[in-house]
């Protein structure tokens, strides 16, 4: 029975292929740009300067200060480089850091956005922003958050390392995943979420396989634009509020933390959901969706352990000031101070044993 919903379509234009980069100067003509400021990570710089050095006359020179989970401090200092070079759009290179960083910049300026990215993470297509502060993170949506244009380009992701492409995979599972279930799904999405979630989990073991397999990184490519449409679509749940939460108190890596997460995550909310199960498990061609997501992560070589990301321990360390003996019981109690709507009521005695086994790297609980 299809329940009464609501669907909006996301505004952004999606160009797609191979060899797409170079239409970045004809989107910044047809914008009408004429300062535009490439936002990348440090690492990227190079990268960032050469694609800049494509519209010498249209370009407002480079920034490559963005790192995970945008900080604020970091958003602030790049506004005053906005101001100082009259910055009037901006170009994202990389991954959901540097898009992360142009995207808190766009709300702050309504500047418009064209996003490049190398990665599998789907922030490109979502009007969601994540900003920490004082070891909180915190998201914000909002219309002037969305990218105006996405060029995915098949060449920038062939020399992704198969460990992060892994890993930035899984990651966009994620938004898939919960996209299924979310309060505010639709049919749609559904539809795309499962294109999505299929097209991924036969492709990542391949790019592991061969790094060079071009029709696989097509493959994870499409699956990555489709989950990060999800996301920016419907809204989110015990998974990512869980993933917010430790990536801003304890600074873990974004993509690997998803992926570590994400099987315990499902099993926590299966029993409210076997419809979705269902067709989740039809999908992923197994019995235990959960189960099949944790070896997708063994099979690409994540690391599915949240101690071995730098989670600190349960005994007898501190962290950052913080005593941890019982760092999983503060982990619990910042996610029901301020929880995501979920399928499944939030128990904190479900939810300490659901962060234990993923602080282990164990198997995630059969529900």
């Amino acid at each position: 029975m299809i329940q009464p919903f609501v669907y909006t379509a996301q505004p952004a234009r999606v160009i797609f292929g191979d060899g797409t980069l170079a239409r970045v100067p004809e989107e910044i003509a047809r914008l009408g740009l004429r300062r535009v400021l490439t936002v990348s990570t440090p690492p990227q710089a190079g990268k960032a300067a050469a694609l800049a050095a494509r519209f010498p006359d249209r370009s407002a020179g480079v920034l490559a200060e963005a790192v995970m989970h945008t900080p604020v401090a970091v958003t602030e200092a790049a506004m005053r480089v906005v101001a100082e070079r009259g910055a009037d759009g901006l170009l994202a290179l990389g991954g959901g850091s540097a898009i992360g960083l142009s995207k808190a910049i766009a709300l702050r300026t309504g500047l418009p956005q064209i996003a490049v990215p190398t990665t599998y993470a789907g922030s490109e297509m979502t009007p969601v922003v994540g900003e920490t502060r004082d070891g909180a993170k915190t998201t914000r949506s909002d219309p002037r958050i969305l990218p105006t244009v996405v060029i995915y380009d098949v060449d920038l992701t062939m020399s992704l390392p198969p460990a992060l492409s892994g890993t930035s995979g899984i990651n966009a599972i994620a938004h898939a995943v919960e996209a299924l279930y979310a309060r505010d799904g639709n049919p749609v999405i559904a539809l795309l979420a499962l294109e999505a979630i299929g097209a991924l989990h036969r492709a990542l073991p391949r790019i592991v396989a061969d790094p060079a397999d071009r029709a696989a990184r097509t493959e994870a490519l499409y699956g990555a634009w489709l989950c990060g449409l999800c996301l920016g679509s419907v809204g989110m749940a015990l998974h990512h509020k869980l993933c917010h939460t430790l990536g801003g108190r304890f600074g873990l890596p974004h993509a690997e933390t998803h992926t570590a997460v994400l099987p315990h995550a499902l099993a926590y909310n299966a029993p409210a959901i076997p419809d979705v199960m269902a067709r989740l498990n039809a999908a992923l061609g197994t019995g235990d969706a959960p189960l099949a997501l944790y070896e997708l992560a063994g099979r690409v070589g994540a690391e599915r352990s949240l101690r071995a990301l730098g989670m600190p321990g349960e005994e007898g360390e501190e962290e950052a000031g913080e005593a941890t003996g019982d760092v999983i019981g503060g982990t619990v109690a910042a996610v029901l101070a301020n929880p995501y709507w979920n399928p499944r009521p939030l128990e904190a005695p479900a939810l300490r044993d659901l962060l234990s086994r993923a602080y282990r790297g164990l198997p995630p609980a059969s529900s």
